[in-house]
């Protein structure tokens, strides 16, 4: 039998993909208004990883079977187990197969960020034909695997609940509102690295970070609001005094930067703080740019 022909792309190489939601979905007719359960997320999430793990992209860590030399071992050792236990510290997470049906959300969501981080995309090997035993890889690409992963991963993730993702960081976050995620994905400012990219990274990690409190999420917005603070020197040049005061108002008056009896704080804080954090993201990205190019902003219409 010829060697099956793998592109290591999963599903999405022979789906027909669409950028729109099917028809009961996109007519407000679907039962769960197009979205899964836990139970439904389990039961994609373990095609997916199937669909991975026999196009060879956990070889290099995991290992793999094979008809002639039983388990081969990879990175991790002879203990998948026990490789799981010591970096999750929980057990009962391997085989995948087995213990997947008593996971909680939480189990699943630390198993997608430890796949993550083993996965490989296998580039150089041979064709084991005897019994159609399949590839066995001896050259990884872990970029090229993990950025495959995602991508097979996230189209689970995005339907479930509230909808989530794991980052470039592999970490599991909420999707960003619609319309702003370009700007968490944006590349870092063009500023002084260790007093405003790393911070901003921080902050952006802070927020969305899957089950944050809102006193994280507020401190978030505090640390965004401290970079621009931190850059407020520069902006004096390029913005006007008005201006300049509006950016840090918005903080100091609804009890993120400071404590005072005249600030406000009678509002909706999971509402308010998801405002104030893509708008000090904004800001940041834009004054950055600002100084980076050393021009003024545009002036107010004059009416």
């Amino acid at each position: 039998m010829p060697p099956r022909v793998c592109d290591h792309t999963g599903s999405e190489a022979t789906e027909a993909m669409r950028e729109s939601p099917y028809y009961s979905v996109r007519t407000g007719k679907h039962p769960s208004g197009g979205t899964h359960d836990l139970n439904g997320l389990k039961r994609i999430f373990h095609a997916a990883f199937h669909q991975l793990q026999s196009d060879g992209y956990f070889q290099q860590a995991l290992g793999y079977m094979c008809v002639d030399q039983g388990f081969v071992p990879g990175t991790v050792g002879e203990n998948v187990e026990a490789f799981f236990f010591r970096k999750l510290k929980k057990p009962n997470l391997w085989p995948l197969a087995t213990s997947l049906a008593s996971w909680s959300e939480d189990d699943l969501f630390d198993v997608v960020e430890l796949l993550h981080d083993v996965a490989s995309k296998g580039v150089g090997g041979r064709y084991h034909s005897w019994n159609d035993c399949g590839w066995h890889y001896d050259t990884f690409d872990s970029e090229q695997g993990r950025n495959d992963y995602r991508a097979a991963v996230n189209e689970c993730l995005r339907e479930y609940d509230i909808g989530y993702q794991v980052t470039v960081r592999g970490e599991v976050v909420a999707i960003p509102p619609a319309g702003l995620g370009d700007l968490d994905q944006a590349p870092s400012p063009p500023a002084d690295k260790e007093a405003v990219q790393d911070r901003v990274a921080a902050a952006v990690v802070k927020f969305r970070r899957r089950g944050a409190s809102l006193d994280q999420r507020r401190d978030a917005v505090r640390d965004l609001a401290d970079v621009l603070e931190f850059l407020r020197p520069q902006l004096k040049a390029l913005l006007s005094s008005q201006d300049e005061r509006d950016l840090f108002n918005l903080a100091n008056n609804f009890g993120i930067r400071h404590h005072n009896a005249s600030q406000k704080t009678n509002y909706d804080r999971a509402i308010w703080y998801s405002w104030l954090y893509y708008h000090y993201l904004a800001a940041i990205h834009a004054v950055t740019r600002m100084i980076d190019r050393g021009c003024p902003a545009p002036d107010e219409p004059t009416g």
